[in-house]
Formats: C-alpha cells, structure tokens, sequence
C-alpha cells in the first residue's frame, strides 16, 4: 500500500511502476464518490460511484477497507483486490494513512505500508496547484490534513521522500522487491 498527503506523487510512482514493471505488478482500483479529474476514466482509474451506490455496498460488506477523505468516500472492493492476489501479483494500492492502517490490520505482515513524503510543505502546495484539478478551498482542506497524515506516517514500513521522481520510484521498488523476496525467497530476476 502506498499512502501520502494529496500531492505527494502516489499515483505518479504507482503508474512509474507499472510502466516499467506491469508484467510483476498490478494496480487494484479503488472506488469512490468523487468526481473524475481531467482524464481519468471509470473501471481505470477508479470505479466512480454515486454516494447511494457506495453506501449499499458498504452494508452489504463489499470493502476490504473505505474510509471519507476531503468529503468524498474512497475504498477498495474486496473482490478486485482477491482477483489481482490470485494472480500472483505483487498488488499495489493507493491509499490515504486511515485505509492503509486498515488493510494493516487485516493482511498484518503480507501488507507493506509505504508511505510517500513531500519533501516540503512548499512543493507540496506548488504541486496541488499545477496540477489545477482543485478549487482553491479543496487545496486548503487537503494542506489542512497534511500534518495529520505526515503524523501517521511513523506507523508505516517504509518512509520515502519524494523530492526527485525517479530516485523515489527506485527506492519504493526496492522496499516492495525486498519484502516480497524476505517472505517468498524469491527474488526478481
């Protein structure tokens, strides 16, 4: 799992691992209630959902873990999850710190928290604005969790900071193959 305040470059080192290396990993997409950004697209991206929907499938259990984040609800359906696990793959999610601290707790040891730092508070608030997909107050309200979720980082597995992309993807690569290798005894090759 790889969890860091919005802006912090999680999807982009998600997507730099699938690109180089989608033939080990996959992506498991989350759903949520929150409209499409630029050019996402549904069952890609996300399942976007309405909030009815979402909430059915809350109460019938349908979420390895779901949790409301900047008024939207997020979560992971717990069968694209087993899909991508029976395939064998190294599974990567994207998730805020309360739904990776969730999937912790349920998976223990075969879950990896990584957590994805900023390298400052600046270049996390230049970030949130080039990338020009929230309104001035949604950016305040994420600014507003940071600290929050920088504070829940001491409960992740793994600390990187994010201040130059590539070096970022080699170090979350390396955190994930040496785990996997530690309890498998396989090594990529």
């Amino acid at each position: 799992m790889i969890s860091a305040p919005s802006g912090g470059g999680k999807t982009t080192i998600i997507r730099e691992l699938l690109k180089r290396w989608g033939n080990r990993y996959q992506y498991s997409i989350s759903a949520t209630t929150r409209e499409p950004r630029g050019r996402e697209k549904d069952g890609v991206d996300y399942f976007f959902l309405s909030r009815d929907e979402f909430e059915r499938r809350v109460r019938a259990g349908d979420f390895v873990e779901w949790a409301e984040v900047h008024g939207h609800l997020y979560g992971t359906p717990k069968s694209a999850l087993q899909a991508r696990l029976d395939q064998g793959k190294i599974v990567l999610l994207d998730l805020d710190v309360q739904g990776g601290l969730e999937v912790k707790q349920q998976f223990g040891d075969a879950a990896l928290l990584i957590f994805i730092m900023p390298p400052s508070v600046d270049e996390l608030k230049a970030r949130l604005r080039s990338r020009r997909t929230d309104s001035p107050a949604v950016i305040e309200k994420r600014l507003k969790a940071m600290p929050k979720e920088i504070e829940m980082s001491k409960y992740y597995d793994v600390v990187v900071i994010n201040k130059n992309l590539a070096e970022a993807v080699k170090n979350v690569q390396e955190a994930i193959e040496k785990t996997y290798s530690q309890k498998t005894g396989v090594r990529n090759g």
